[in-house]
């Protein structure tokens, strides 16, 4: 006999509270206000635009050490999140301590596109391979318009082990 189908409600909060914990474990996405729009298993990034990322006052533009570690961030949280899925899914992730960790970068390139201008960037990651022990991520930024990207980064990942 199948179990009946847990109601909508409960599944979201599960997954916002899992999105929450992994989130609140890098401090770093607090102090830059980096939040994350989730519809289904995708994420987007949301970078707000506060003056604390302007690099160049002159244009002003977003400093580019900022737009790295958010394209950065997306991918390192797109990794964990698809990582963590299927337990999400089957109901078995119990408690934050069972999140896995944070996957390590192995390596990470970025290439700027155009100035990010004083406003809101929005930055969605695509895993190209996950095994194991390594995942390769594509990720891609923009602001008004997605055609339109301000920068796009590819990097590698050293996964963790597995949970037993």
């Amino acid at each position: 006999m199948r179990k009946p189908p847990e109601p909508v409600q409960v599944i979201k909060q599960r997954r916002d509270a899992a999105l929450a914990a992994l989130v609140g474990r890098v401090p770093y996405i607090q102090y830059l206000g980096v939040t994350f729009d989730r519809r289904g298993d995708e994420l987007t990034g949301v970078l707000p635009f506060s003056p604390k990322l302007i690099g160049n006052p002159l244009l002003p533009a977003i400093h580019g050490g900022a737009t790295a570690a958010f394209l950065e961030i997306t991918s390192v949280i797109s990794l964990s999140w698809a990582t963590l899925w299927d337990d999400l899914e089957s109901g078995e992730l119990a408690d934050r301590e069972a999140l896995p960790k944070i996957p390590k970068t192995i390596d990470f390139t970025v290439d700027y596109l155009r100035s990010g201008l004083p406003r809101d960037a929005y930055a969605r990651a695509r895993i190209t391979r996950a095994g194991r022990r390594y995942a390769s991520v594509h990720v891609e930024a923009w602001q008004d318009n997605r055609a339109k990207l301000i920068a796009q980064a590819t990097g590698h990942f050293l996964m963790p082990p597995a949970r037993s």
